[in-house]
């Protein structure tokens, strides 16, 4: 038998033990953690643990359900609403720990398990949100909510724990029920699915180059970082994979161009191979997130999720992306039409395509701007952008970053930090971890292992937040060197990670980053801009060799740069909302040719040539496996709002104290516990307008 085949035996005939003998397997979750601020003890923890901790979770949660549904008192929002909301706590210690390390450190063992109980938590969900002695007692609090004197957050609590009975189909017939229950399963262990096949494809892929020629216009520390990847994998030359400290820059600078296709056709076609290929999964997601939309009365899955957004509707996503395409298309169509002039008199005498893209348009931006990467990594060294970073929320809001030693991690490179308030008081554990490896997924991402919280006593829980990245490794030369577009990505998920450690509401569901879809990217997109302030970067952009302070005249080509091909890009994000609505605004069962659909779908905003075999769609995992379903035009969405927003900072101040404590306590700290638009009302004075962004990428003047 195959390894994983005996071990995924293992953990079954495991829980089948747990009915009628103890195990010690996963009490590591059960006592009270004996870590500083009740930190998880990751060095306590084995993947053993995981499966019974989060099935001991389930029976534990039952109870309480029970005993909430059972009540023979009179239904209160004391008793019913609030003693549910704070309900699963034995549960979500080991979900917390687990799925994050599903992201951030995952193996084949914990993604057996995750296939094992990804269907269990599915039915255990089913079972209370379609439990109807639970749902009576849920809907008899709601139906006297307007004489119950409730404060704004215990209304907003009771209209989310009906809204959700509702959207989880409380609702619905019996045998509805039942086909609710089936399908909310399928889609369950299809976005798993998803997940897996995507890491597994990512990391399948290297490319080895032997002939250091071959390596023409890469910088040194590339090449460097190149050999030493090689190195660890146990080959000779230089390796490159489809991480992005690796792809990126590949595409940028390298002179070769059958290389640069070769690991572009590579990064454009995962996921769509054999076992791993995603595009039969996707159909399935689709026309199973289509059954669950119709099972409600709704004529797509779109319809049924923008409900609880900003947008409210379809219509108003596919207006605010037409107003943009309208806007940023004839910009987009002079800045392609710039570059493949500029390659022709370089001597391209071909015709440019995506692979080429990159390279011809950085070599353009260096010779009109006098700027670039290399030139600007130099004053970015990680170790100065962590204290710039940190010092921002210092400026900002007051809070101090403490590296504790003392608290345990999930790998050896993660570190950990007391957040303290401006009081001195303690405010929030804060994770980070900034480098690729191959239990990692892609990208960047803030997360949590505590959601902030009050108890029953009045005691304020505080968060555990982690944000996490890829950024290039350290050499045995050099230093972590930063791009300029890495910096902003610092500068946005910890914008994401100060909305969780300011929370400050009473209740989990509604805390730091629990809000709208469509507005948790406000706070993440709206750290950016400090980026391109001169006054926000003398304060820590210093060469890593001399010491020597950013030159002004390099922040005012930062500065002057900043709308390079804004177009190009704009229509770049609006080609996945676009791809996402359509996925997602079909109204009957999709069994045609996945490419064909995704060509149709984002037609309008392509202004490079299609290359053939190559998809978005099988690897787009913020739809397919990261929540973004019908909700990928929120970062467009909230780059309106954090235009809207920062033009407030740029005429008080980029660091007013006036202006920074309304947003931190108007709208940071309030989480989800009131509408969005009425928080950001309060803040701004008005509602937003397109207008700020527009004028920010000077497509009006």
């Amino acid at each position: 038998m195959k390894r994983l085949e005996i071990y995924l035996m293992s953990v079954l005939l495991l829980g089948s033990c747990m009915e009628t003998k103890k195990n010690s397997f996963g009490e590591v979750f059960e006592k009270e953690y004996q870590t500083p601020h009740n930190t998880i003890p990751f060095d306590q923890i084995t993947t053993d643990d995981y499966l019974p901790a989060m099935r001991r979770g389930m029976q534990l949660h039952d109870q309480e359900i029970q005993a909430i549904a059972e009540n023979k008192e009179i239904p209160t929002f004391e008793n019913t609403i609030e003693a549910f909301e704070r309900s699963g706590q034995a549960l979500s210690k080991p979900q917390y720990a687990f799925y994050n390390l599903m992201n951030a450190e995952t193996s084949d063992a914990m993604d057996s398990i995750a296939n094992v109980i990804a269907p269990e938590e599915t039915e255990h969900s089913n079972n209370i949100y379609l439990n109807e002695k639970l749902f009576k007692r849920v809907l008899a609090v709601y139906e006297e909510k307007d004489s119950l004197n409730l404060t704004v957050e215990q209304k907003t609590l009771l209209e989310n724990t009906y809204d959700a009975f509702v959207k989880r189909g409380a609702n619905l017939n019996a045998a509805d029920k039942e086909k609710y229950r089936e399908l909310s399963k399928k889609c369950s262990l299809l976005d798993l699915q998803f997940q897996q096949n995507l890491l597994k494809s990512t990391n399948s892929y290297q490319m080895v180059v032997t002939d250091e020629s071959k390596l023409a216009g890469l910088p040194q520390d590339i090449k460097d970082a190149a050999a030493a990847m090689a190195k660890q994998k146990g080959e000779t030359g230089w390796m490159f994979n489809l991480s992005y400290p690796s792809y990126v820059p590949f595409m940028k600078y390298a002179d070769n161009r059958d290389l640069r296709k070769e690991l572009y056709v590579a990064y454009n076609t995962k996921a769509m191979v054999g076992e791993l290929d995603n595009r039969l999964v996707l159909k399935d997601l689709v026309n199973c997130r289509l059954q669950i939309a119709k099972l409600f009365g709704f004529e797509d899955y779109a319809s049924y999720v923008l409900q609880k957004r900003m947008a409210e509707n379809k219509q108003n996503v596919y207006k605010l992306l037409k107003d943009l395409l309208v806007a940023y298309k004839p910009t987009a169509i002079a800045e392609v039409n710039e570059v493949k002039e500029y390659a022709k008199s370089k001597g391209a005498d071909f015709e440019i395509m995506p692979w080429d893209w990159s390279y011809y348009s950085n070599k353009l931006r260096d010779e009109k701007y006098s700027i670039n990467d290399e030139l600007l990594k130099p004053y970015f060294e990680l170790e100065h952008v962590k204290k710039g970073v940190f010092g921002l929320a210092t400026k900002l809001y007051g809070l101090q970053f403490k590296k504790n030693p003392n608290i345990p991690v999930y790998h050896s490179e993660v570190e950990a930090f007391d957040v303290l308030d401006k009081d001195g008081s303690f405010l929030a554990v804060l994770y980070t971890d900034f480098h690729p490896r191959d239990g990692k997924q892609s990208g960047a991402w803030m997360t949590e292992f505590k959601c902030q919280s009050k108890d029953a006593n009045g005691v304020d829980h505080r968060p555990q937040i982690s944000i996490v990245m890829n950024f290039t490794k350290p050499t045995d030369s050099t230093p972590s060197l930063l791009t300029f577009d890495e910096l902003t990505t610092f500068l946005h998920e910890f914008g994401h990670s100060i909305h969780g450690m300011v929370a400050n509401t009473t209740y989990e569901s509604m805390a730091g980053t629990n809000v709208y879809r469509d507005f948790v990217e406000l706070p993440s997109q709206l750290m950016e801009n400090w980026a391109f302030e001169k006054e926000y970067l003398d304060g820590f952009a210093v060469h890593y060799k001399t010491g020597e302070k950013i030159p002004a005249e390099l922040i005012e080509k930062i500065r002057r740069s900043a709308n390079f091909n804004v177009g190009y890009a704009t229509l770049r994000q609006l080609s996945f909302c676009y791809l996402d609505m359509a996925w997602h605004t079909i109204n009957k069962e999709f069994d045609g040719d996945v490419r064909q659909f995704e060509l149709e779908a984002w037609k309008d905003t392509q202004v490079l040539p299609i290359v053939e075999g190559t998809l978005m769609s099988s690897q787009f995992s913020h739809i397919f496996s990261g929540g973004y379903a019908a909700g990928y035009y929120s970062y467009k969405w909230a780059e309106v709002l954090d235009a809207d927003a920062f033009s407030v900072f740029s005429k008080n101040g980029i660091f007013d104290e006036k202006t920074s404590s309304s947003f931190r306590y108007e709208v940071l700290a309030k989480g989800g516990s009131e509408h969005p638009m009425v928080l950001y009302k309060r803040f701004r004075g008005q509602e937003p307008t397109i207008e700020p962004l527009l004028r920010r990428h000077g497509i009006i003047k």
